[in-house]
């Protein structure tokens, strides 16, 4: 499979972690971010080990296994935190526009490093991309609550912390597949979440679950972990960091798609030409211009 199956199976990704700020935004009033963490990637972890063993694919090697865990806590135990926190703060819309960045830290950050070479064409796809999902999220971000910029810097740090995981995890999931090791991290970030949550009592507030929240829970564990990080792993091992990372400019545009179809909010000018903008900054990111592939020719 090539470059573009990985491009398109990072989309899903984005989409898919999109849908998820519902759930997430509709827990965070029943438990604190530890525990959603905890439920999240403990049933991601739970669904996704059984598919590993019967893929009967390559685990991370003795070499990787330090780097295993620690991008483990970095990606599956520090980014939930930051994430649920920061939507404590700020709303949806700010939030998902926090997380946009992400693109953007992930091709200075792996110019930086030396990972991936900056170009123009490259930087041009992230800004267009970026200003699609302002403008998609226009009417969303004028009213903010007070303390709001705690909750932005939250998630910006929390984007930081993926845009890392993305450049750093790239070999490890090369010489293991995709499968096995978001399992294993994910696995390992899981397990310091829950012991955190276990420790600071997180988890009282469960005895009152209802339908609802286990269907949220579920939800966040099934698709928001298992389906999103497989899918994510999986673009990794594909392209590169930077054209995965502009992919979670869908994320803000289907989470405000969901609010729509079951909130009731309308759908205006602004949310369609966003979209129409972002996919056109993702096609720009993505693809080579003629003339370079004329060059290469």
């Amino acid at each position: 499979m090539g470059e573009g199956w990985g491009v398109w199976a990072a989309v899903a990704s984005s989409g898919l972690g999109g849908t998820s700020i519902g759930a997430t935004r509709y827990l965070v009033n029943a438990i604190d971010p530890l525990a959603i963490g905890s439920f999240r990637f403990g049933i991601g972890f739970l669904l996704l080990l059984p598919v590993a063993w019967l893929q009967g694919g390559r685990w991370p090697g003795r070499r990787d296994w330090l780097g295993t865990a620690g991008l483990g806590v970095l990606y599956f135990a520090l980014f939930p935190i930051l994430f649920n926190a920061s939507l404590i703060f700020t709303t949806a819309a700010r939030g998902a526009l926090a997380l946009s960045t992400l693109p953007l830290l992930t091709m200075v950050v792996g110019a930086a490093l030396g990972s991936e070479a900056l170009s123009a064409r490259k930087t041009a796809g992230v800004l267009v991309a970026m200003s699609g999902v302002a403008l998609a999220l226009l009417s969303g971000l004028a009213t903010a609550p007070d303390g709001a910029w705690r909750g932005d810097f939250l998630m910006v740090a929390a984007a930081l912390c993926m845009a890392l995981y993305s450049i750093w995890s790239k070999p490890l999931i090369r010489r293991s597949g995709p499968i096995p090791f978001t399992a294993v991290s994910m696995g390992i970030g899981a397990a310091c979440l829950i012991a955190l949550s276990w420790w600071r009592g997180s988890f009282a507030p469960v005895a009152s679950f209802g339908p609802p929240q286990w269907g949220a829970a579920f939800y966040l564990g099934a698709f928001g972990a298992a389906l999103t990080f497989y899918l994510w792993a999986f673009a990794l091992e594909r392209t590169t960091p930077t054209r995965v990372a502009i992919s979670v400019t869908v994320n803000p545009i289907t989470a405000s798609a969901v609010g729509a179809l079951l909130l009731n909010e309308p759908i205006g000018w602004n949310l369609v030409l966003g979209i129409v903008t972002v996919f056109a900054g993702i096609w720009i990111a993505t693809t080579t211009s003629r003339r370079a592939a004329f060059t290469a020719n």
